[in-house]
């Protein structure tokens, strides 16, 4: 027996729903060929991003390393003029310290106070005097 398949001829007509599906249908195959292209052509566009980011991340770290650079420059200058300005101030505080230790003495001198020095040479001549009382006890 002899199978008869029929087939039966459908008109498409032009309706809101053959037209919806055809609509679909490209969105479909736009998808497919988008998926398609980043699959070949993705690899070497990330590549290329990663390449621009490398090219962007060496001159950020030139940059922060000239920034870095200046300002330790700077920090060194400002550390030797504080120790130009240290040694000044220390010179003028010996200076002012100095006429003021000649002052006091000076007004202590007009009361009737001895010195410093006045009294280490009374103990020196009394040493000498002591040492000679001694001597002299000794012999008698």
């Amino acid at each position: 027996m002899a199978k008869v398949i029929l087939k039966k001829k459908i008109d498409v007509q032009t309706t809101p729903l053959s037209e919806v599906k055809s609509y679909a249908r490209k969105i479909w195959l736009a998808g497919l060929g988008a998926y398609a292209k980043v699959g070949s052509e993705g690899s070497e566009y990330f590549k290329e991003l990663a390449k621009s980011g490398q090219h962007v991340e060496s001159k950020g770290k030139k940059v922060v390393v000239e920034q870095l650079d200046a300002a330790n420059s700077q920090i060194d200058q400002v550390k030797s003029n504080v120790s130009g300005v240290r040694s000044l101030v220390e010179v003028q505080l010996d200076k002012v310290e100095k006429a003021f230790d000649t002052r006091v003495a000076s007004a202590l001198n007009r009361i009737g106070i001895a010195s410093k020095h006045d009294v280490e040479t009374l103990s020196a001549k009394l040493e000498e005097l002591t040492a000679l009382l001694e001597r002299v006890a000794r012999k008698h």
